[in-house]
């Protein structure tokens, strides 16, 4: 019996400290330790969540950074050339609606088409929208692209590449008719048209082509490195020369003609069903230069082409003594007028457009300020019009 009531007394002693031990267990927590449980729960999820944050903005942060040094790195490498890479980005940078001539083409156009002097005697409010021996099918892509950010009344086309190039075009001058031009549609087209699969990889993206260019750096990529969007605002496109060669005339009297190469006929033609679809006057010019017979009768064709459509084409060579420039004067290279040249020329080419179309006059209009300082920039530059050195 004693064995008996003490295994029961043991069993049930294990019983009760069993029992004991659940109801401690399921004892409520005071509401004071509730809410010190819940304070530090809610604490621990906002330092989650603001380290989160934290780390996305610091992310974002190195991002910035990196793209604001890519960027500096880009604007110091890219080539800044005066023959077509800096009339793009000028292009840009120009009040909305305030161009109303546009002179495309070669370096026929921004050598010699003075557009400050145009502003300051004849009220024209122009634009050199060009690039170094730029082919016709390339100006027809610079046409649709400047027709985008402005409403020309007349345009005037150099024809200076088609005569002395051909359908050829040499790849030294690709970037400076390429690098300047915002990436689009557009310039996607241009560059199909203008360059073979090996030339497209080689210059697209853009900085795929000068990222290495470290050793070729410049004075002039460091002055050129802080330009500001009113700078360029002021920059019309205009780049004179100021050498002198002597003794070089143009070839006149030529009556027989070389029918014009199919690619460069094609897109005259094409530049041609533009500006009527947009109802734009266009203008044919042969800027003044010692051309060549062969030159000459390529002109020839395009005259009577121009004919057939109704267009104006001038070729200047045949004015020279009219308008007064001189071989001992005038001519800075084989193919360009100097700056005396260019201002002997630019008041010709003032005259007859003011004489043949209807371009109103803009002096002394605010939103056309920028024409007034692009003219002060002229007097006082002797080589860059943008740097004024």
């Amino acid at each position: 019996m004693r064995d008996n009531t003490v295994r029961k007394q043991s069993t049930d002693s294990k019983r009760y400290d069993s029992d004991v031990h659940l109801v401690r267990n399921s004892r409520p927590i005071p509401a004071h330790r509730r809410h010190l449980h819940h304070k530090k729960a809610a604490a621990s999820k906002n330092n989650t969540k603001y380290r989160k944050v934290s780390n996305i903005f610091i992310r974002l942060g190195f991002v910035m950074i990196f793209v604001l040094i890519i960027g500096q790195l880009d604007t110091l490498l890219s080539m800044k050339t005066y023959h077509g890479i800096m009339q793009n980005r000028a292009m840009y940078a120009q009040p909305e609606d305030t161009v109303d001539v546009v002179f495309l083409g070669s370096s026929h156009i921004h050598c010699d088409v003075n557009t400050a002097l145009l502003w300051d005697d004849y009220g024209i409010a122009g634009f050199d929208y060009s690039a170094a021996e730029q082919p016709i099918w390339i100006t027809y892509y610079y046409l649709k692209e400047f027709c985008k950010y402005q409403d020309p009344e007349l345009v005037v086309i150099d024809l200076y590449s088609i005569a002395r190039f051909g359908d050829g075009f040499n790849e030294f001058w690709m970037p400076d008719n390429v690098y300047g031009m915002n990436f689009s549609l557009n310039k996607a087209q241009l560059m199909f048209d203008a360059c073979d699969q090996e030339q497209i990889n080689k210059y697209f993206p853009s900085f795929a082509g000068y990222h290495n260019r470290y050793a070729e750096l410049e004075d002039k990529d460091y002055e050129l490195l802080d330009i500001s969007e009113e700078d360029l605002a002021e920059f019309k496109g205009y780049t004179p020369y100021y050498d002198l060669i002597v003794g070089l005339s143009p070839c006149l009297g030529v009556t027989d003609k070389t029918p014009i190469p199919k690619k460069s006929k094609e897109y005259l033609q094409k530049i041609i069903d533009y500006t009527k679809e947009h109802e734009i006057e266009l203008m044919l010019i042969v800027n003044p230069y010692p051309s060549t017979v062969e030159d000459e009768k390529i002109y020839n064709s395009i005259e009577e082409m121009a004919r057939d459509n109704g267009v104006d084409y001038v070729n200047m060579n045949k004015f020279t003594d009219v308008m007064g420039l001189n071989t001992q004067e005038h001519y800075n290279d084989d193919s360009h007028l100097n700056f005396q040249g260019s201002c002997v020329f630019s008041s010709y080419l003032g005259s007859y457009i003011k004489d043949n179309y209807v371009i109103e006059d803009h002096r002394g209009k605010e939103e056309y300020e920028t024409l007034d300082a692009f003219s002060d920039r002229v007097d006082m530059a002797n080589v860059d019009v943008l740097s004024g050195s």
